[in-house]
């Protein structure tokens, strides 16, 4: 069991840099949130590969609630097949190939009053870079997540990162080689950590916007659980919520 509590370890010591360090990063990125919330606009989120993971984590998540709106295209997340029809070599030049990121931008239809929230451990690809850059462009408030502080040569012709492009950035404070438990016999680490620290990252800022726009006053449409024996309201509560996603996603 020796090295399952080195990853423990680890991954408690990220969570503990994220307290001591990222409460301001956090604190603003979930006012900007929050403003977007409040005008019945979207925080739209976006990440690639496992990065999808905090995106798929948010919305629709029993405590979550409306106002988060997932960006997950399917190339860019499916790869349980691994190898052959949607695999990872694909995926692998898809999150690098150039111009992919403004075509996934116009498919949507955003406003200035909505924020981009995306999500990268190295924040070099392409595909990250192209939406940031075209929300910037949108005046949407851009915020980003991933490890920030490990410093990676951008792959983007602007010779930009993700994180110099962003608002906000939260630093999930996780190694640049993610995996954090070092193998005897081998070159490479077993255990990475950054879905953890992406999952702590997003439900620190969504409990500080749920604050913020309670303190405001606004009425929050929460995923309640619908599985607890004798809440008997649970299911109008939850149609409810989907009732209000439906009416914003059609623009009402």
């Amino acid at each position: 069991m020796t090295l399952s509590k080195r990853w423990l370890s680890a991954t408690r010591s990220v969570l503990d840099e994220i307290e001591s360090t990222q409460l301001p990063a956090i604190q603003s990125a979930a006012e900007i949130m929050a403003d977007s919330i409040a005008a019945e606009r979207w925080v739209h989120t976006f990440g690639c590969g496992h990065a999808t993971i905090p995106v798929e984590e948010m919305y629709p998540r029993i405590g979550g609630f409306v106002g988060f709106h997932p960006m997950i295209e399917l190339p860019l997340t499916f790869f349980t097949r691994i190898t052959g029809e949607m695999g990872i070599h694909q995926f692998l030049f898809l999150e690098r190939a150039e111009g992919y990121g403004n075509a996934i931008m116009k498919a949507y239809s955003f406003d200035r009053r909505d924020t981009m929230w995306i999500f990268s451990h190295t924040g070099i690809n392409n595909v990250n870079i192209d939406i940031a850059l075209r929300a910037k462009e949108q005046g949407m408030k851009v915020i980003a997540t991933g490890s920030a502080s490990q410093v990676a040569k951008s792959r983007h012709p602007s010779g930009r990162t993700l994180f110099e492009i962003a608002d906000v950035v939260i630093d999930t404070r996780v190694p640049a080689g993610d995996s954090s438990v070092p193998l005897k016999n081998h070159v490479d680490n077993v255990g990475p950590i950054s879905t953890m620290a992406s999952v702590a990252v997003v439900w620190m800022t969504i409990t500080t916007v749920a604050e913020i726009l309670s303190e405001r006053g606004v009425k929050l449409f929460i995923h309640p659980s619908h599985n607890v024996p004798g809440d008997t309201t649970a299911r109008e509560r939850l149609d409810a919520a989907l009732a209000e996603y439906k009416r914003r996603i059609a623009g009402v």
